[in-house]
């Protein structure tokens, strides 16, 4: 890795060795923008998936297969972000990563048949889950010493950015080819990682108020450990429902509630609208209510939105129910997976990213085989069972959390 090597920097400091509140301002504005490169990217290539999948001939299953590969990619390099986190810097490896995601956007218009699109989506899978785990783990560090709880904001721009990467490839999907179209998202990551990379890297992850690295006793790692694969299990739960929602709502609206397809459209823009609102939010919830609180209160306020949506018997009930829900999962996700990160540095929020992001993949062909089996609204009402699980788990880990961190 001698990029990573390269992009190694000193941490800066002000009075006392605590880093500057000019340093850490801007430090949050250029992790921030990442944050929304990187929902911008993703949501411009999702909307391109139709065109690409008549320009390979794919049949549905051969896509279903081909993307697979992006699931593949980003569960493998997950797993192994954190190590380089460890090693190199997480915002080194979170510049190297948008580099990596930006060029990868231009690969899927090269391809004409499955087998090679979904060997292009490794690469692009690969370069995405590395972006999440590394810009997280920053994120945690920045939270940590500004002792604020920020970290629904980074996820808040995530979202911001993908609204608008959607409602950008929806603009031009008529005039523009995939070709042409995803080049241009080439060309614009490659730009704001050129301006906001260099932010990052004169301002690396803050060490003040860490813990000093000692090791530690098996039995505190082993309990560590479960913590965070009870945060990831949060985590888990609620993507589930993102998954969910971003695939079958549309069609829960139409085919369930017999609503026009522009209003059933409406269905998961509103469930956006919302969670981006309430990530918006988060710090201050945070502050006034505290982690678990808030994770206990949004759990169950999503379930209720849920089974409003999915059993609601008029379209504008339904769409109400949809807007609950994406207000109470707005900040499960993102203090989860902060809360790992916490406990357990870069490896915690890779394993709870990849618990979470393994449930957004899990989602909709789960509600897929239970729609079959049952019918749609009762396979949506399982969003609200798993939503109520993270906030009983949640409950349940505070006192066990509490005392690790006393520890």
């Amino acid at each position: 890795m001698p990029l990573l090597n390269k992009l190694r920097t000193v941490v800066p400091g002000g009075p006392g060795g605590d880093p500057a509140p000019v340093s850490l301002s801007r430090l949050r504005v250029a992790l921030t923008v990442f944050f929304a490169l990187d929902g911008f990217l993703f949501a411009g290539w999702v909307v391109r998936i139709p065109a690409i999948k008549q320009q390979t001939g794919s049949s549905a299953s051969d896509l279903g297969l081909a993307l697979l590969g992006v699931s593949a990619g980003a569960v493998v390099t997950m797993t192994l972000t954190g190590r380089l986190c460890r090693r190199f810097g997480s915002h080194s490896v979170t510049v190297v990563s948008a580099v990596l995601l930006s060029l990868s956007m231009a690969l899927p218009p090269l391809t004409h048949s499955a087998p090679a699109l979904g060997l292009v989506l490794l690469v692009f899978g690969a370069a995405y889950g590395g972006i999440n785990v590394a810009m997280n783990s920053a994120a945690v560090d920045l939270v940590r010493t500004m002792r604020r709880p920020v970290m629904p904001g980074f996820h808040a721009a995530f979202s911001l950015g993908g609204m608008l990467g959607a409602g950008l490839g929806g603009l031009v999907a008529g005039g523009l080819s995939p070709t042409v179209h995803l080049l241009a998202l080439t060309g614009i990551g490659l730009v704001v990682t050129a301006v906001a990379g260099p932010l990052l890297l004169r301002h690396p992850a803050p060490t003040a108020g860490t813990p000093t690295a000692s090791p530690a006793p098996r039995r505190l790692e082993g309990r560590t450990r479960r913590l965070v694969v009870l945060f990831g299990v949060i985590a888990l739960c609620t993507a589930y429902g993102e998954g969910a929602m971003a695939d079958w709502s549309a069609l829960h609206l139409e085919q369930d509630l017999n609503a026009h397809p522009g209003l059933a459209a409406a269905g998961y823009s509103l469930f956006a609208l919302t969670m981006t609102v309430g990530r918006l939010s988060g710090t201050a919830m945070l502050e006034r209510f505290g982690q678990t609180r808030t994770l206990v209160l949004g759990g169950a306020t999503a379930a209720v939105g849920m089974l409003i949506g999915a059993l609601g018997s008029s379209v504008w009930v339904a769409l109400a129910g949809f807007a609950v829900a994406g207000l109470g999962l707005a900040n499960i996700f993102p203090v989860a997976v902060g809360r790992a990160g916490e406990l357990a540095g870069p490896g915690g929020v890779a394993a709870a990213s990849t618990l979470g992001y393994g449930g957004m993949l899990l989602g909709p062909p789960a509600i897929g085989f239970l729609a079959d089996w049952f019918s749609l609204p009762v396979a949506l009402t399982t969003v609200a069972v798993l939503a109520a699980c993270a906030a009983a788990i949640a409950y349940g880990a505070r006192g066990a959390a509490v005392h690790k961190a006393v520890e």
